[in-house]
Order: structure tokens, then sequence, then C-alpha cells
């Protein structure tokens, strides 16, 4: 696994190599020892997998609260998605910025997004599949969501308010300022 960038603290951008020959590939996407290697020394207890069947589907941003918050392993099987983290920590330097990366099956790019930040994602093409694994298992208790077009956040996401395909959870999440389980 090689880590390719940085862009946010503790958020990178990671590739699995292939190894190809006339029958396809073959790319090992993780293994424990080499991601402690590069930092990421997490055990991974639950894989999820979305499936989108429009363009235009954003999933997101999501976040649980401590002590159930979840680091979580981004790739795309088929298709590709604009992949965003924001940092959520008022304490942080980087409070409420975000990086934004597009994934996709045909690259094998993979985006790993620590606890303490929302995540979300929208697809680009059809049809589009995204697994991920997460460092705690899913708390409904513990489960927030932001507004995926927050404008103190500032995500440039590919679609507009009337072409994005929304979960009702999502269309009605609040933004960073008034979210009131934000604490400094």
């Amino acid at each position: 696994m090689e880590v390719l960038s940085e862009l946010l603290p503790g958020v990178l951008e990671l590739h699995a190599q292939r190894f190809g020959d006339d029958r396809g590939w073959f790319s090992e996407t993780y293994n424990q020892e080499g991601f402690a290697n590069i930092g990421i020394d997490h055990a991974f207890v639950q894989d999820n997998q979305s499936f989108s069947a429009q363009s235009g589907t954003v999933r997101g941003l999501h976040l649980q609260l401590p002590p159930s918050e979840q680091g979580k392993l981004v790739r795309v099987l088929q298709g590709s998605i604009l992949d965003v983290a924001v940092d959520i920590d008022p304490t942080s330097n980087t409070y409420r910025k975000h990086a934004a990366i597009t994934l996709s099956a045909e690259a094998g790019n993979l985006l790993w997004v620590p606890p303490g930040y929302a995540h979300g994602f929208c697809t680009l093409e059809p049809d589009t599949m995204v697994f991920y694994k997460v460092t705690a298992l899913y708390d409904p208790a513990a489960e927030r969501s932001i507004l995926w077009n927050d404008p103190s956040i500032g995500i440039d996401w590919p679609l507009s308010n009337t072409t994005v395909h929304l979960s009702d959870k999502d269309r009605v999440a609040p933004t960073l300022s008034d979210a009131d389980w934000i604490t400094s």
C-alpha cells in the first residue's frame, strides 16, 4: 500500500498496487501489518457496501460521536465518486475544512478517513458501488449528520440542489453551526 497524499491531518489517499496479466489483475487492498507501517493502526470491525443506481447520489455527511466514532477505509468497486472528509473538531486548526478526492474502480485508489471526521460522497456515474471498512460498529445512538451542502464548509459538489439524490435524513441534516452535538 502506497500513500499518495495527505489531504488533511490523518486523511490519506492510498493506492493498492495491481498485478496484471492477460486474465486481468490482482490487488491486495488491506493488510494489517502494511497499514500499521503507514500509520493506520486501527482494528476494523465492520465492512459496509453501498450501491447507488443514479449518478448525483449524495450519501453524507455522516459521523458517529465518541466513544463510537468511526475511521473509514473507502474504496470504489464499480463506478466513481467524489469522496469528502470534513474536520469537525472545533479545537483543530483545520476545523470546517474539507478534503475532496475522486475515487474510482478504474484508478483503484482508496481514502482513509480517521475517527473525528465527517464523511460523505457523491456518485459520479450510475450503478456505483462503494465498499468501506470501519473501526467501530454502527451505533444508532451515536449517529449524526451534517447538511451535505453546508455553505460554511464550501464543498464544490459536481451537481446542483435540484439534481441531487438524497435520503430524507440527509436532506434535513443540520449545518455544522446548528449542530447541537458539537462541543469545544
